[in-house]
């Protein structure tokens, strides 16, 4: 449980008391989105937070998103709309400007909640980077509000960090925080009392709490560190489903209800002799299509899905994925490269070009396919999100995943998504569609009967509320709640 997943239960525990809280983190960086109330994109983190709160995420709730492009260089997204890609020197040359759309946003929470839940980005000490900082203290000062110090008892040195840390901010900053917790133990809090005293005594700060370390989280994971740990309930399930792990993957959170499921074994694949023989392979969103498709080339991992796929193993492509399963990705701008034009995999006679306007919009479609892995789902609602830049044309021949009826909250027509004439290629637009039952039954008996066996799907449950519920148990019985509640009342 990192800093991210407490705001969710502080949002969800400040919701069981009764209050109206919402989230707010000024800057996050992140390659897992969402698509907000208003149209945009927020860090995925924030819109799990809101769901936490019953709350619709807003804009408004993150309104600097970065998106990772390079090392040192990403996607600027302002109030939701991309704004271009910046350099890291850029970015911070930039910052000044931004800080008015972090205040403003600020102002339009707290006019509608009582109370917001402030999230902070890394350490809030980095001398280097204080005179510029977005979203630490100068968001506390500014809205006078008292902070929770936390640190992270998994990295080593959490005694040094805190006091540390304490000792780095200016005496201004040091006044607001009201409390300290230490974050992720295993074990007996109790071996920690001499640590915990030492430090009450030397800052005159209280400890609030020791929080565990909290396994089988099955909350959508903010970004790629997600991707180290072991995925859900169905690691030895009977289907293997091999999900390509690329370079600046996105919205990988769309896998989570599938690894969820007893029958599933999802697993990330980044080479080659990793892909075995899998029963379907899915290639997810990306930040960079064209880069990824061409590093898939460079080490074989393109050639050995291509070859799959010419035997008869199914693949399925989501947004960028969709994207790189067609014949040509034209770039006439240089969106996103130098080469005007890209070769993809070829699996579906589609191409797709790139410009300079970027889909974020929430969707409602109805699934059409008479044929393939959604088969059984025809017929079925679902909603989803669009996040992606470039428009994808196919060939007459192919056939809709999808109709849609409403987009941005709006009556909408037309189609989405593609599959092949033999049903086992397949591509969309639309991230979040296996939160739908209907969705995973579809695909788990597809794959089941091209194995043989006549069993149907059981399916996992997906209830979020009752893991918030649970989240917000665990946080109660090892955080002074009550002591921080009053301390927000204070300020």
């Amino acid at each position: 449980m990192g800093k991210s997943t407490l705001v969710t239960a502080l949002c969800r525990i400040f919701r069981q008391n009764g209050l109206r809280v919402a989230p707010f983190k000024a800057q996050n960086m992140a390659l897992n989105s969402y698509v907000a109330a208003e149209g945009g994109e927020i860090g995925r983190a924030q819109a799990v937070q809101a769901e936490a709160a019953r709350v619709d995420p807003s804009i408004d709730m993150n309104p600097i998103l970065l998106k990772p492009e390079g090392d040192a260089r990403s996607q600027v997204v302002v109030n939701g709309r991309s704004i271009g890609s910046l350099a890291a020197a850029d970015y911070q040359r930039a910052k000044p400007a931004l800080w008015p759309h972090v205040t403003e946003a600020l102002a339009r929470l707290r006019a509608r909640y009582e109370l917001i839940v402030v999230e902070g980005a890394g350490s809030p000490a980095e001398i280097n980077l204080r005179a510029a900082d977005l979203a630490n203290m100068r968001v506390a000062l500014h809205a006078g509000a008292p902070v929770l110090l936390v640190g992270d008892i998994d990295r080593g040195g959490v005694f040094a960090s805190l006091l540390g840390t304490l000792e780095l901010l200016a005496p201004d900053e040091r006044r607001l925080v009201c409390g300290m917790a230490i974050n992720k133990f295993r074990g007996d809090p109790a071996i920690l009392a001499p640590g915990l005293g030492f430090l009450e005594e030397r800052t005159g700060v209280p400890v609030l709490g020791v929080l565990p370390y909290l396994r089988d989280l099955a909350l959508p994971e903010e970004d790629s560190l997600g991707l180290e740990r072991p995925h859900g309930a169905g690691s030895s399930g009977c289907l293997d489903v091999a999900v390509a792990r690329l370079p600046r993957i996105a919205n990988f959170d769309d896998f989570d209800p599938l690894a969820a499921e007893p029958s599933i074994r999802l697993r990330y694949v980044e080479v080659p002799s990793g892909l075995g023989s899998p029963d379907l392979i899915v290639l997810p969103g990306t930040k960079m299509t064209i880069a990824d498709l061409a590093w898939m080339r460079s080490n074989g991992l393109a050639r050995a899905i291509e070859m799959l796929a010419a035997t008869g193993t199914p693949v399925m492509g989501i947004c960028g994925g969709f994207q790189m399963l067609g014949r040509r990705i034209l770039d006439p701008a240089r969106v996103e490269s130098d080469e005007p034009e890209a070769a993809g995999l070829g699996l579906l006679p589609i191409a797709t070009t790139f410009g300079l306007t970027k889909h974020a919009v929430r969707v409602r479609a109805t699934v059409l396919p008479t044929i393939g892995p959604l088969a059984a789902a025809r017929g079925a609602e679902v909603a989803g999100y669009e996040i992606h830049m470039g428009t994808t044309d196919h060939h007459a021949a192919l056939r809709p995943l999808f109709a849609l009826s409403e987009r941005s909250g709006e009556s909408a027509e037309g189609t989405d998504g593609v599959v092949s004439t033999d049903g086992l290629v397949l591509g969309t637009y639309l991230h979040g569609l296996f939160e739908s039952d209907a969705i995973r039954s579809a695909l788990i008996g597809w794959l089941l009967a091209r194995r043989g066996s006549t069993e149907s799907p059981v399916l996992a449950s997906l209830d979020r509320e009752q893991q918030y519920d649970a989240l917000a148990a665990a946080v109660r019985g090892s955080l002074d709640v009550e002591r921080l509640a009053i301390a927000c009342a204070l300020h």
